[in-house]
């Protein structure tokens, strides 16, 4: 076209500028008086020619994906769709019937033009390497033509991460320390040294660092806490490193002492309850942002807290309720939930949560809480809640709750606990774990999804009729402080079929330990 354009510029020119012999020709032979304007004449002629056939015929090339947004990627829980972009408009039918993966991975399909999104209703699993074919689809317009040309056969990969936990161990060298487990590798790497006595841990999500409250085990008391960050020695591919451990201080204790700590989500803030050991009554929440000294929010002092899943927010226990405080000094409130006692959990999304109510009958009442004002009652116990945690499709919440029970001969009660799933559309409460009583007790589900992992006393063989049950004697000298007390050993529990009638059945893991999470 370009240079059509330039031929009919260069003989749109005035006669003057042609030579003499052009003048005297009579007008309808001037255009064929020169061999370039014969060859001119003769090119538009072609090229005519040659775009009519082009359009009487059609396109024979194959339509082709260009661009997997995936491809060759390492995908984990946070990846919540991938895009497949083609070079032409396609047949959406055609590609949404012949699109494949291996293993299955079921997903929503939405398009824009040439772009085509899928986001699968739960995570991908993990330590799986996942293949995605597409072959035998039309373009749009494939269905207006005699032929149809299908799309070039297309396959592509990516993987997920290997499922990974820490703990802190309770028995032998790993007593009091870090512990990290690789579940496909049957890796077990110790993190921290034998002098630090670990207390609590948060997990960063590039699975790199872990942040962690531990005191010296010689002279020092659980008021001496001070924070520190260890490497895991995990690279960018997943891959363990041969590397050993490196432990930064955060957080001294000299002239505060620190008590429960939270890692935003996005792994950028730390958030740190401190009381001054010099000013009475100085007691509040302390902000540790990335590459900064730590400072005072100077705010009310509260209960339990938890970062929000934006990590802009903190939601603190105040009072009768529950306040969603910004991470700026002396600010006021952004919302207050004056019916609740606490947050237990947030959902992945962000836009539900779950909530306790202490009731005026001395039950406890379990809250689902979103950002449309749905105060909904799942579930009301005489007991304790003592965890809940929303599954990655938000569908379910698992709860950690406790029956109570009364000793008639002792004329005293003990709470013993359970493990449960509530259904969140009908609010049904199916228990799936009876547990024995305990001191200690918390459970984490995997970020894909598919199991759930706890620690408690050793399980035996006598299951009930409607659950699966553990022990009671293996826990019975934990709870007696006259006899030394027993470690909690490490239990994983598929809940990849949790709709399913069938119970899980819990497997026993070779390691005893408390405070058990998987690496996101």
């Amino acid at each position: 076209m370009h240079c059509l354009y330039f031929l009919v510029l260069v003989y749109n020119q005035p006669l003057a500028s042609r030579s003499n012999s052009n003048m005297q020709l009579s007008p309808r032979f001037k255009w064929f008086s020169q061999p370039l304007d014969r060859y001119a004449i003769g090119m538009v002629a072609i090229l005519s020619v040659a775009i009519a056939i082009l359009l009487w015929v059609g396109d024979h090339t194959s339509p082709q994906v260009r661009d997997f947004s995936w491809q060759s990627q390492r995908v984990d829980a946070n990846d919540t769709s991938f895009s497949l972009t083609f070079n032409r408009p396609m047949n959406r039918e055609s590609v949404e019937k012949n699109l494949k993966f291996d293993p299955p991975l079921a997903g929503k399909i939405s398009w824009s033009s040439r772009r085509m999104s899928y986001t699968p209703l739960a995570p991908a699993t993990y330590g799986k390497n996942y293949t995605i074919k597409l072959e035998n689809a039309y373009d749009r317009f494939a269905t207006e033509s005699e032929k149809k040309i299908a799309i070039e056969p297309f396959t592509g990969k990516f993987s997920t991460p290997n499922p990974r936990f820490a703990y802190i161990g309770s028995q032998g060298e790993e007593k009091g320390r870090l512990v990290l487990y690789d579940v496909l590798q049957k890796d077990r790497r110790i993190l921290t040294p034998p002098n630090f006595t670990v207390l609590d841990f948060r997990i960063y999500p590039d699975r790199q660092r872990i942040l962690f409250g531990a005191i010296e085990t010689a002279g020092q008391s659980l008021l001496d806490q001070k924070l520190y960050v260890v490497t895991t020695g995990i690279d960018r591919e997943d891959r363990f490193v041969s590397i050993p451990p490196e432990i930064k201080p955060i957080l001294g204790s000299d002239d505060y002492q620190n008590f429960k700590f939270d890692l935003s989500p996005d792994g950028k803030n730390i958030l740190v309850q401190r009381l001054s050991r010099q000013q009475v009554g100085r007691y509040g929440l302390w902000l540790i942002k990335e590459g900064q000294q730590p400072r005072s929010l100077d705010n009310q002092p509260g209960g339990d807290f938890m970062f929000t899943p934006d990590s802009a927010s903190v939601a603190m226990a105040q009072g009768e309720g529950v306040a969603i405080l910004p991470l700026e000094p002396q600010a006021p409130p952004l919302d207050f939930l004056p019916r609740f006692g606490t947050v237990l959990n947030f959902g992945r999304s962000g836009t539900q949560a779950a909530t306790i109510k202490f009731n005026k009958d001395y039950t406890r009442s379990l809250y689902l809480v979103n950002n449309q004002g749905l105060q909904k009652e799942l579930t009301k116990i005489g007991g304790s809640i003592l965890g809940a945690q929303f599954d990655p499709q938000e569908k379910t919440i698992y709860c950690l709750l406790t029956d109570v029970e009364q000793d008639a001969a002792k004329n005293i009660f003990r709470e013993k606990p359970y493990l449960a799933a509530i259904d969140l559309e009908s609010a049904q409460l199916r228990r799936i774990l009876e547990l024995p009583s305990q001191r200690e007790i918390q459970f984490n589900i995997s970020p894909d999804g598919q199991s759930i992992l706890l620690n408690s006393a050793i399980p035996s063989n006598n299951d009930s009729s409607n659950t699966q049950s553990i022990s009671e004697d293996s826990a019975r000298a934990s709870r007696n402080p006259r006899t030394p007390q027993v470690p909690t050993q490490l239990i994983l529990l598929s809940i990849s079929n949790s709709q399913s009638s069938n119970l899980p059945q819990p497997e026993m893991l070779p390691m005893f330990g408390t405070f058990p999470r998987w690496l996101p």
